[in-house]
């Protein structure tokens, strides 16, 4: 396999672990010179669209959202992050991995989820500095 072909591999995988697919559309919250440029252009490979941001207009598949912990309410994000997003899409809680600056405590996400109407689903190591925290819409009983 080529150097080019390992490293287009390589990229579909890294946004392949947020379970994203070919042509969805992905928005992208928080974002900040800290993101990591890799995962963000390893999901504009693997869906084949470029990220949109809080303009955007129209419903999305998936929600990328960058959170730190001095970033302000948690609780408000992630109701902002559900704006666009359609039914059946999810949030995807970006935050800095434990020992670095900005981390959230799992206890703080634990805690503004279930107050957001979202619960997690579960976590990832995202990027090199970046946790992911898979969140869902609650779905409502019958």
């Amino acid at each position: 396999m080529s150097a080019t072909a390992d490293h287009a591999e390589g990229q579909r995988q890294l946004a392949g672990r947020l379970g994203l697919r070919p042509g969805q559309v992905v928005q992208e919250l928080g974002y900040d010179d800290d993101c990591d440029d890799d995962l963000r252009r390893s999901v504009e490979h693997l869906t084949g669209n470029e990220l949109v941001d809080e303009d955007f207009q129209d419903v999305v598949d998936a929600v990328l959202l960058w959170w730190r912990e001095e970033d302000g309410d948690l609780v408000d994000a992630l109701v902002d992050s559900l704006v666009s997003l359609g039914d059946g899409g999810v949030v995807w809680l970006l935050t800095p991995k434990a020992g670095r600056d900005g981390h959230v405590e799992p206890g703080d996400i634990g805690d503004a989820a279930p107050t957001a109407g979202l619960h997690q689903t579960s976590s990832i190591s995202a990027a090199a500095d970046w946790s992911g925290t898979r969140l869902a819409a609650r779905r409502s009983g019958r």
